[in-house]
């Protein structure tokens, strides 16, 4: 993974980077010592919209875990809207909704 900051950046949010990718680490070393199951998992699951927080939770983990992995979260928190795409599924069933080729050449663009 190439990683490029560019000076926008602020050294607090590059801490913050480091912070989750430390952490997303530890999250894959708990998977391959045993510590969390290989099926269902933090970075299995990830991520976690509020709609799953709020539903049945019948994961090996916390809530507060699967919310907030880092303290810092708890002031900060970016909500996805949904949760992990099946990746076969979705390569072979691609759904694009943009406008069609036509439509975008009728309106000149």
């Amino acid at each position: 993974m190439l990683i490029e900051p560019t000076e926008s950046e602020s050294l607090h949010e590059i801490d913050r980077f480091c912070e989750a990718m430390i952490q997303i680490r530890k999250e894959a070393e708990d998977v391959i010592t045993g510590a969390q199951p290989k099926d269902s998992n933090l970075l299995k699951n990830a991520p976690h919209p509020m709609s799953a927080i709020v539903g049945e939770w019948d994961r090996p983990y916390s809530r507060e875990t699967a919310v907030f992995p880092l303290p810092w979260l708890k002031q900060r928190k970016f909500w996805p809207t949904v949760s992990r795409v099946d990746d076969a599924y979705g390569d072979i069933n691609l759904v694009c909704e943009c406008p069609s080729v036509d439509e975008l050449a009728e309106q000149g663009l």
